[in-house]
């Protein structure tokens, strides 16, 4: 059994470098300074990604962040959802470049979930609310 001191330690940490999407839609409308990065391929991001983001492949990262994005700014990225590690992985790399990053758990699976605005090549997408992940009103 871990003691309380641990138990904090180690919540504290896993919020320093963890949101949720819908506290990154919260940021977003309040106009607080953060980066959403969608680090998935061309074609998923075809498919559809949450409004607000930016392109940016994880493989892309090390020779892109530095040329188009203010390491000052904070990042949040995401993948698809919570099955996939392109997200870590997209962390990782921001992370080395010397960003504060953290990683939106869920993914885009549960941006889109959550009935939160999506794009898509051919324009937005209809806003749906999944009653098993979010109180539906």
């Amino acid at each position: 059994m871990t003691d309380a001191s641990d138990t904090l330690a180690y919540f504290a940490a896993k919020l320093r470098h963890e949101t949720d999407p819908s506290d990154v839609y919260a940021a977003q409308k309040a106009g607080e300074a953060v980066v959403l990065v969608d680090v998935r391929s061309s074609e998923a991001w075809d498919q559809g990604h949450a409004v607000g983001a930016v392109h940016m492949p994880y493989r892309d990262i090390a020779v892109r962040a530095p040329r188009e994005l203010d390491a000052a700014v904070p990042v949040v990225v995401y993948c698809w959802s919570p099955g996939c590690n392109a997200g870590a992985k997209g962390a990782v790399e921001f992370a080395r470049l010397g960003f504060t990053v953290r990683e939106m758990i869920g993914g885009f699976e549960y941006w889109a979930r959550e009935g939160l605005p999506v794009d898509a090549a051919s324009g937005p997408l209809p806003r749906r609310f999944d009653p098993l992940v979010m109180p539906v009103r």
